[in-house]
């Protein structure tokens, strides 16, 4: 999807200033039922296109994230934008810089849309545990979407953001990816700066792309990933191009399931969809 779109950005199919108001469109309209978003940066958003659409009009080469609406999980800090980690005690609270990632991807042309809401500080896998209240599944507003990166999921999977950032300690990027039926990665632990991340807990945080395809989240990973001195547990290693490895044979490869992932009175249609 980011590479289709980069397209008709580059061919002048669709301005980035267009893009977004699209995007910002749907937020206000499906927003209200769905709770995804605490804070929506509408200005912010439309004067990044429009300096995308500059750039463009002047012949400047883009990067693939260049003008592509994105939303943020609202524990990671964005510079003059509250952070509020989902709870009514940092309400009103501005963030005075940026974390690494989303300075990285600042700097790739990110155009943020806002901050999604989530499970307060992180603890929760429901979305249901916010002080703004709860986010609803987009699939199905009586069910829930997962947690603790609810809004992050809600927003990729109702269409208001083209892809979102969640962090994920325990399964809270993948599980309410499941739930939604978005990809949701955690990426090895060090890959991704956590500078800015406001903790669950340090020794497991991880922030995580939650896309609509595989080929978006390797796009994201590689944009994010790469070494943070402000970050003690930061890994030293050369960035992989991570989307050059999606087209590799996988024929005779073996993947091993630990036997204890066979729980006891699994549903007959959970075991079904496990094994197929």
């Amino acid at each position: 999807m980011i590479k289709e779109l980069h397209k008709k950005l580059i061919t002048k199919q669709i301005s980035a200033k267009e893009l977004a108001e699209d995007y910002l469109n749907r937020i206000k309209d499906k927003n209200p039922e769905l709770n995804a978003f605490i804070t929506i940066t509408e200005k912010q958003a439309l004067d990044r296109a429009t300096r995308i659409d500059e750039l463009i009009a002047s012949g400047t080469e883009l990067s693939l994230l260049d003008g592509i609406p994105a939303s943020i999980k609202d524990v990671i800090m964005t510079q003059g934008v509250k952070t509020t980690a989902g709870s009514r005690i940092l309400e009103n609270y501005i963030a005075p810089y940026d974390a690494t990632l989303v300075k990285k991807l600042n700097e790739s042309g990110m155009v943020l849309l806002g901050k999604n809401n989530c499970d307060e500080f992180a603890m929760g896998g429901s979305g249901e545990n916010s002080g703004f209240g709860p986010t609803k599944n987009p699939h199905n507003l009586e069910f829930v979407p997962g947690g603790s990166s609810s809004g992050s999921t809600a927003s990729v999977a109702a269409d208001l953001a083209v892809y979102s950032i969640g962090t994920d300690t325990g399964g809270s990027v993948r599980q309410p990816a499941a739930f939604s039926g978005v990809v949701g990665f955690k990426p090895t632990y060090g890959a991704i700066s956590r500078y800015g991340l406001i903790a669950m807990a340090s020794s497991l945080d991880q922030a995580g792309p939650m896309t609509n395809n595989v080929e978006d989240s390797a796009l994201l990973l590689q944009a994010m990933s790469g070494y943070d001195p402000k970050d003690s547990t930061s890994v030293d290693k050369k960035v992989e191009n991570y989307s050059s490895n999606l087209t590799e044979k996988i024929k005779d490869l073996k993947i091993g399931i630990p036997k204890e992932y066979r729980v006891d009175k699994m549903p007959t249609e959970i075991d079904d969809l496990w094994k197929k």
